[in-house]
């Protein structure tokens, strides 16, 4: 029977594990860890039985993916909840404008602009399964829907802050597109950032930006149930450090970024992967801070606590500014921040009645060492005046200390590398076959692999049919 290792046991790696196992091979996951999960863990961080999920919070690619949806994950214990709005985005003194997880109401609230935020919209609302299905595949292959596709290029290619001024006449309609741009750590000014803020946008308004019940732990739960159950296993307290101590495998399937495979002594590939793979570059990091509060955020506008997700960021050129700042290496006095209310849609997470768990992080330069907490209570304050009165504790948490937690977040990067330039079609090298570093023998998978970072397992997926694909030739 075919061996294979897999090294790192993230929801790429046990996607990918997973795929394997019940095809017939003989899998192993070798976790550095005690504990499966990656950047998709859960624990009680203020030892009061909460729940805090250290890294990813909400997932609007985990209820769309195609891999967690042939894994039958809901089968085996995952449970999506739905806050009543999947995002807000504040403004002090103004209505906050709100993503409705539905086009028509979200379309309905923005007034003025109803028919332009439509017409960005609809075409791919109407069909929101063509966002996994077309968007979570590499950029290079054949779309499965060519025509759809084509649309989306058309609009993608531009930048996030020339769409919100040309189509929007309204800050909340502009500011909510924009907002959902900065999920690619680019300024909104940057060319194809629309990309970002149209596909957020539709899967809030379609399939949703859900919470998984009893923290994101429970996606890394019901993966290692459906490894378990196909053959597979997981093997803790195992990092590797040289390709020997799994070089018995006849597969080997990485779930690291580049640098840290190239760092695995007696790697099998070729020196002109080696060139490729040190090419690869990281871009901006967060600062995370969770909070203990005594009650919920007194947000200026009351309904935003009833969002799971809230983009703290003021105005679109607010937001621009920032992040400009930001790619620049340097620390912007009013970062945007990006916060979840979990606890919204999940009233498990907290162990004590009247206690709000609130989960946030600050984009900020590429390993940098300064104090960020400060700012991002400002920047809530400026949304929610009384909030650091209602903090009981925080856990602060650098992109150092990311990095120490888990050796994949370089230096706070937590989608696997930038995503500008060449880097948002080529993953991590350049061609037809992004998956597989030596054929036959060994393969990557990581956030660094299409379609990216987020929890969607779909890197594994795709690695996992490389391999099979591979095998059958």
């Amino acid at each position: 029977m075919t061996s294979v290792a897999v090294v790192g046991a993230g929801p790429n790696g046990l996607s990918a594990a997973c795929r394997l196992a019940q095809a017939g091979l003989n899998v192993t996951v070798y976790e550095r860890s005690s504990v499966a999960g990656g950047s998709c863990r859960s624990v009680d961080l203020f030892g009061n039985g909460s729940v805090v999920d250290l890294g990813a919070a909400a997932h609007p690619f985990g209820v769309a993916s195609p891999a967690f949806k042939t894994l039958k994950l809901e089968a085996h214990g995952l449970e999506w909840i739905h806050p009543k709005y999947p995002m807000a985005h504040p403004f002090a003194g103004e209505p906050a404008a709100l993503l409705h997880q539905d086009i028509e109401a979200t379309a309905q609230y923005l007034g003025r602009d109803y028919i332009n935020w439509k017409n960005l919209h609809a075409p791919f609302s109407n069909y929101p399964e063509g966002i996994g299905l077309n968007l979570m595949n590499p950029l290079l292959k054949w779309p499965n829907n060519p025509i759809l596709m084509a649309k989306f290029g058309a609009k993608a290619i531009w930048s996030a802050k020339s769409v919100a001024n040309t189509f929007f006449h309204s800050e909340q309609a502009r500011a909510l597109f924009a907002g959902s741009s900065l999920h690619s750590t680019l300024p909104p000014s940057y060319i194809s950032t629309s990309a970002f803020g149209i596909v957020f946008g539709v899967l809030g308004m379609t399939t949703g930006w859900p919470v998984a019940k009893g923290g994101s732990q429970s996606i890394i739960n019901a993966l290692l149930e459906v490894l378990h159950l196909s053959g597979g296993r997981v093997q803790y307290n195992s990092e590797i450090l040289n390709i020997r101590d799994i070089s018995d495998n006849d597969i080997i399937v990485f779930d690291l970024v580049p640098s840290r495979i190239l760092g695995i002594e007696g790697i099998e590939i070729s020196e002109q992967y080696k060139r490729q793979l040190k090419k690869w570059r990281h871009k901006s990091g967060v600062y995370k801070v969770d909070y203990l509060l005594d009650g919920p955020i007194p947000w200026e506008d009351s309904r935003v606590n009833q969002a799971g997700t809230v983009h703290v960021g003021g105005s679109l050129e607010e937001m621009n500014n920032a992040e400009k700042t930001v790619a620049k290496g340097k620390v912007p006095s009013n970062p945007f921040v990006m916060l979840a209310q979990q606890q919204n849609a999940d009233l498990s997470r907290s162990a004590r009645n009247g206690e709000n768990i609130i989960w946030t992080y600050a984009h900020v330069p590429n390993g940098c060492s300064q104090d960020i907490r400060p700012l991002i209570e400002g920047q809530i304050e400026r949304f929610a005046p009384g909030f650091r009165e209602r903090i009981i504790t925080a856990v602060e948490h650098t992109p150092h200390d990311l990095e120490r937690w888990n050796p994949n977040l370089i230096g706070g990067d937590i989608g696997g590398g930038a995503l500008d330039g060449t880097q948002q079609i080529f993953r991590p090298i350049a061609g037809r076959q992004p998956y597989r570093l030596l054929k036959n023998r060994i393969y990557i998978c990581s956030s660094s692999t299409p379609p990216g970072g987020g929890v969607h397992g779909m890197g594994g997926w795709h690695a996992a049919e490389a391999v099979l694909t591979d095998l059958l030739r």
